[in-house]
């Protein structure tokens, strides 16, 4: 599974370079916290603060739809009081304060609703989330305080997540942009049989500008 984000990111990167398209780098901060349940319970959580840097590109399509893949870091997480008490973190754990590291991989489509050269725009699509790593810090019914690194594998915490994401914004002529971005994870990133169910929710703005704006010249020619 390891393979699955470097091919998306080869592929995506291959795609954008072969269109000659616009590419760009973006960043903002943002909100993220979790869909967090056990057992069908759910479980309260409140925000963290985070953020995302990363780089996107334009790729043309169909008239006023493009292709607008992304790869970027975002820093999430979510804190967490239980009513009941399972692994992980622990099975004695009353709550859970996480800071996670992800790669992120999107493949959205892009529609601007002109075709002014400012904008605003539309970008919907599936993402794959690559949890690099993580810090937890939680108390015990006994009262001790336990922090640590956070524990991925089979019977731990998961890797992946599949996500949906919707970003709403503006484009300027000059290829500034700004729109609000909104995540909702779509898979569980615990792998442990009867342990949580946690899945991300993150909201955010974000700043972008392309800075490189080939324009696609098709040769239209007579073939001999």
């Amino acid at each position: 599974m390891k393979i699955v984000p470097l091919l998306s990111f080869v592929f995506l990167f291959s795609t954008t370079v072969h269109s000659q398209v616009q590419t760009g780098l973006f960043a903002g901060p943002q909100l993220t916290t979790a869909d967090y349940s056990v057992q069908g319970d759910r479980q309260n959580t409140s925000n963290k603060y985070g953020f995302q840097l990363g780089m996107n590109f334009k790729v043309p399509f169909d008239n006023n739809l493009f292709f607008a893949p992304q790869v970027f870091y975002s820093l999430k997480g979510y804190k967490s009081t239980f009513t009941q008490h399972v692994y992980p973190p622990d099975a004695t754990a009353t709550d859970n304060n996480t800071t996670i590291h992800t790669l992120e991989l999107a493949a959205l489509l892009q529609v601007d609703f002109s075709k002014n050269p400012q904008h605003w725009f539309l970008r919907i699509g599936p993402t794959l989330d690559f949890q690099l790593f993580g810090h937890e810090k939680f108390h015990l019914l006994n009262s001790d305080y336990i922090s640590r690194s956070m524990k991925y594998g089979f019977n731990e915490y998961g890797r992946y997540a599949a996500n949906a994401m919707v970003q709403f914004g503006y484009e300027s002529a000059t290829g500034f942009s700004i729109y609000l971005n909104y995540g909702y994870g779509l898979t569980n990133i615990n792998n442990v049989d009867d342990g949580p169910n946690i899945r991300h929710r993150v909201v955010g703005i974000s700043f972008g500008k392309y800075f490189r704006n080939n324009k696609i010249v098709s040769d239209t020619r007579n073939k001999q």
